[in-house]
């Protein structure tokens, strides 16, 4: 099965409970519609034409660049009704008092094209879907929320949190990361051959970029790892630590999914295996549970507490290691997380000819989800159901 050979095929919109509208507000609220651009080149391309700082932009969330995307921002400006850049239309909507927030997001809306399926496998996508809109599925954090991910190195996150400064730093500047573009690995690439020679790397950083201000200091201070890595952006360093928070999560949740459950599926999720209950199994214990996310003041308890400490040993962690003790403004995210997830008003389309592919089909497919869940683990979760590969792109 596979997603997104066409932006057309991956359409997300985000539903947003807006703040009331003043027309004597200071905020600028805008609808943006954009096909196969990130939200940050948006952000950055806005940001050009209004004249102000990329961070003066507020997005609830981000979106896919490998998709039709409609998302909202706001910004402090007594903006145009339009702008336009590479890939994205923005049209203001509304006027308020304040910046849009993520408590701000409702859920999102996506419609999407399931291609290159046999005949007899796409008959059966509706009612897959059918039984997850009812019994729900592990709610897991899937692939977007780990682009941090260092493929020889692991985690930043962790390194940040066993206070190893100088690691932090030479992850940070020379260990390619899932989400790095190939210019970015290029560059870390050079870095890694060429460390301690702050003064070249200098002049081949990227313009701009925050690589810089690290490198500009390390250049004068070449041994002052922790004041190094502090220079790292605050939106980075939390990026860098949910990513590890979230996937100690994914392992506490399916350590106890193996200890309470029957399990013979899986999905994939940043090259790891996460197990699937069984279709027929009661899910309804589940329904209403939460885990706490890893953090200092985390509390667990019976079979969940023994998921967790058996996650922590693998890891080589313990609770108290869950503290960002190195970092002055950037923290661990509080909360507790549900255990399942369900997509809503599911709706699915005849099989139809797969121009795409010829000899196969294709099926579209309609859901709702709610703010923090992932499109992409419902779709992984019908292909492992109907014993299929998944392929994104």
């Amino acid at each position: 099965m596979r997603i997104k050979r066409l932006y057309e095929d991956f359409r997300v919109e985000e539903r947003l409970r807006f703040p009331s509208g003043d027309q004597r507000g200071a905020y600028a609220y805008y609808r943006i519609e954009k096909r196969g651009v990130p939200t940050t080149d948006v952000r950055n391309a806005m940001a050009a034409k209004l004249k102000v700082t990329p961070s003066a932009l507020a997005f609830p969330a981000l979106k896919d660049a490998s998709a039709i995307a409609v998302q909202y921002a706001s910004v402090r400006k007594r903006g145009p009704e339009e702008i336009t850049g590479e890939g994205f239309i923005a049209q203001r909507i509304q006027w308020g008092r304040r910046a849009l927030r993520p408590s701000d997001l409702l859920g999102n809306d996506f419609v999407v094209v399931l291609r290159d399926l046999e005949p007899h496998k796409a008959s059966q996508v509706a009612d897959i879907l059918k039984v997850l809109e009812v019994q729900g599925l592990p709610n897991y954090y899937d692939e977007q929320r780990f682009g941090s991910l260092s493929e020889k190195e692991g985690f930043i996150g962790k390194a940040i949190l066993t206070r190893d400064a100088e690691k932090v730093v030479r992850l940070y500047l020379s260990e390619p990361m899932l989400a790095d573009p190939a210019s970015i690995r290029e560059f870390k690439s050079l870095v890694k051959t060429h460390w301690g020679q702050w003064g070249f790397l200098l002049h081949q950083a990227p313009r701009p970029s925050n690589f810089r201000s690290v490198i500009t200091y390390l250049k004068d201070h070449p041994h002052e790892y922790r004041k190094a890595a502090n220079l790292i952006q605050d939106r980075l360093l939390s990026i860098y630590l949910s990513a590890y928070q979230s996937w100690m999560w994914n392992h506490i949740l399916a350590t106890y999914l193996h200890y309470t459950l029957a399990i013979s599926q899986e999905v994939e999720i940043a090259g790891s295996r996460f197990p699937l209950p069984d279709l027929d199994v009661d899910l309804e214990s589940l329904q209403e549970m939460e885990i706490a996310l890893p953090r200092l003041t985390a509390n667990y308890e019976g079979l969940v507490g023994k998921a967790a400490q058996e996650v922590f040993d693998m890891e080589e962690m313990t609770i108290r290691d869950f503290k960002a003790r190195i970092l002055r403004r950037a923290y661990l995210a509080k909360g507790e997380r549900r255990v399942l997830y369900a997509p809503g008003d599911v709706q699915v389309a005849a099989p139809m000819d797969d121009e795409q592919h010829p000899g196969r089909q294709a099926v579209t497919v309609s859901f709702t989800l709610q703010p923090g869940s992932y499109a992409s683990l419902v779709l992984k979760t019908v292909a492992a159901r109907l014993g299929v590969s998944f392929t994104s792109r």
